[in-house]
């Protein structure tokens, strides 16, 4: 797909935009929809007349004066009530001059995504302003990339907005604890869009993309923060195998059954410098962790050339990080455990798991591959019928359902 210039670059300016509005007038809820006007002007004026010399400039500009006439329709409406209530002489609202603000000194990106993971917002309302606020998605987009109705996507928006009503512009003072939740919201919206939970796609690149572009955001106003610098290589190293994820027939291919000369190397080598700095400067957390296993599998050659025995060794420290390595991180150590040890030693560890992924058709997934090791075709095929009937991904689902058709007696791995 060619980039849209437009696009991008109202994607990159949205957060700025919406910082200097918020940073000069307050009022989050309705500068962010100012804004999102502005974004629509300019996407309507900009393929046509031309992208003007200081596009952030001119996005301020318009944005400010949406939001200052719909200040002085507030304010006009609240002070005829008021007037009548009480019968007092109404007073004159003054705005502000809708000149372009001073774009802000390179914060915003991060202040932004600090109030959009207010820890008074939900999850998925943070997801979702976090798309909406910082990355310029519109609510159709969002609603689109997590197959949801808009009018849900647009509910969840409001209400965030409504919560963060009087919410100061500010990086918080104890900023660091509202670290983790913000690269909490990055990790979810990448893992969404590398592998979506559902629908007719295995991939919905725009999150995926836009997850990167904020993380690296995030990276160059903290470059010494670990695990900042291990969340972008663990996205790095992951997603430069998207290539090869699926074959011309854009079927579902496993790790290790995947061409790897199709695998991003310079994305690699960005990823493995980064990891090579994260990982000197502690504390060793999560994403940092997640990010050498990936490096691992990235330098192998080949599949037999994967260092197992490093990758078991990562894991266990792993299990132990909270809290993006739990409870997938087990699954993952399950399948170490197999190629250091055998199947059934893996086997042994998804057993420990059904209390906590019982059902999850990840866990299915696992064991009828390690089944599949195992020799016990019968029971692998099961296994993956299981998994097949519990993911709402099509293309998961075809991938599942070939490997047990192949495991049928006298099956060709022929499907309907």
């Amino acid at each position: 797909m060619t980039p849209d210039p437009v696009e991008d670059l109202l994607r990159h300016h949205a957060p700025q935009v919406l910082g200097a509005l918020v940073r000069r007038y307050g009022h989050f809820d309705t500068a962010e929809d100012a804004v999102q006007e502005a974004l629509l002007a300019a996407a309507r004026q900009w393929p046509g007349q031309g992208i003007p010399d200081n596009p952030r400039g001119w996005l301020i500009r318009v944005a400010s004066r949406r939001l200052t006439d719909a200040l002085r329709s507030e304010t006009a409406r609240r002070v005829r009530e008021e007037a009548q209530a009480r019968l007092l002489p109404r007073d004159t609202y003054t705005a502000p001059a809708p000149d372009a603000p001073r774009a802000p000194a390179g914060d915003d990106t991060l202040t932004l995504l600090y109030l959009c993971c207010h820890p008074d917002l939900g999850p998925a309302s943070q997801v979702a302003l976090t798309l909406r606020a910082v990355g310029g998605l519109t609510t159709a987009e969002i609603a689109r990339a997590y197959l949801v109705p808009e009018a849900t996507v647009a509910q969840r928006i409001s209400r965030a907005k409504r919560q963060l009503r009087g919410a100061e512009f500010r990086r918080p003072d104890r900023w660091r604890e509202r670290l983790p939740a913000l690269l909490q919201v990055l990790y979810l919206i990448f893992n969404e869009g590398y592998t979506a939970t559902s629908g007719t796609e295995l991939r919905r690149a725009d999150l995926a993309v836009e997850a990167i572009r904020l993380a690296r955001a995030v990276h160059a106003l903290l470059p010494a923060d670990s695990e900042v610098t291990g969340l972008l290589a663990l996205m790095l190293l992951t997603d430069a195998r998207r290539a090869a994820r699926t074959d011309t027939a854009g079927e579902l291919v496993r790790l290790d059954e995947q061409d790897r000369t199709l695998w991003d190397r310079e994305a690699i080598a960005e990823g493995i410098a980064l990891v090579e700095r994260a990982l000197p400067h502690g504390p060793v957390g999560a994403y940092q962790l997640q990010a050498a296993i990936a490096a691992l599998h990235d330098e192998a050659g080949c599949a037999e050339d994967t260092d197992w025995p490093q990758i078991l060794a990562l894991y266990d420290l792993l299990v132990r990080a909270a809290p993006a390595g739990e409870p997938m991180a087990a699954l993952g150590r399950a399948v170490a455990v197999a190629m250091v040890h055998g199947p059934a030693a893996g086997l042994a560890e998804t057993d420990r798991l059904t209390g906590v992924l019982g059902g999850h058709h990840r866990l299915a997934a696992v064991r009828a591959h390690l089944l599949e090791l195992a020799g016990d075709r019968g029971a692998a095929r099961a296994a993956y019928q299981e998994a097949a009937a519990g993911t709402l991904s099509q293309p998961e689902q075809r991938y599942l359902r070939l490997r047990a058709a192949r495991l049928t007696p006298g099956g060709t791995g022929l499907i309907d």
